[in-house]
């Protein structure tokens, strides 16, 4: 049996969320005045629409309107993404990041930012970009030795950086676009 407003919520609300093949990442209330802000956040291997977050919100108002989980005072629910720039925390969040640009803070003090070429069960295998010309090195990083990690927003990724990392991606689009192109 759950014990804290947060442990219900969750046993509550995960059902809703894995209907829709999502996962529960996350489940905060704030303050907001005399409101309150029930955040959830939600996401997927192959990202979250908005259309999903529409109709998981709808459900997620409606079992908590049936229910007292959120006591008597008013409050909004937000149903969201984790967002570009998402923390890593779990296993899955480095499998969804390969290929991309991410910073890392080491156990062991240091700051590292690489991007994530593969995830096994023990950590990383990641490349360091090269600075002034130089060519860019590899490097393992076990999960040990990470004290916090987050995906990097880059604006200004070289193209030629995306088409080699299509194929880690899970998406073809590009790839059968251009096929369809030659053709």
């Amino acid at each position: 049996m759950s014990t804290t407003p947060s442990e219900r919520l969750r046993e509550l609300l995960e059902p809703l969320v894995t209907a829709q093949e999502l996962d529960l990442e996350e489940i905060t209330v704030t303050p907001a005045g005399k409101r309150r802000v029930l955040r959830i956040v939600v996401d997927s291997d192959e990202g979250v629409q908005l259309d999903t977050c529409a109709e998981l919100s709808r459900a997620i108002s409606d079992k908590l309107d049936a229910t007292d989980a959120m006591g008597a005072g008013e409050y909004v629910l937000e149903v969201t993404s984790p967002g570009a720039d998402r923390p890593l925390t779990e296993h899955r969040h480095y499998v969804r990041a390969v290929g991309r640009l991410a910073r890392f803070q080491l156990t062991e003090g240091g700051e590292l930012t690489a991007r994530i070429i593969t995830v096994d069960d023990d950590g990383l295998d990641l490349e360091i970009p090269g600075v002034k010309g130089r060519k860019p090195t590899a490097r393992r990083l076990a999960f040990d030795e990470i004290a916090k990690a987050r995906v990097e927003i880059e604006f200004n990724r070289k193209q030629h950086d995306k088409d080699s990392n299509d194929s880690n991606d899970g998406n073809d689009s590009d790839s059968s676009m251009t096929e369809a192109e030659e053709a």
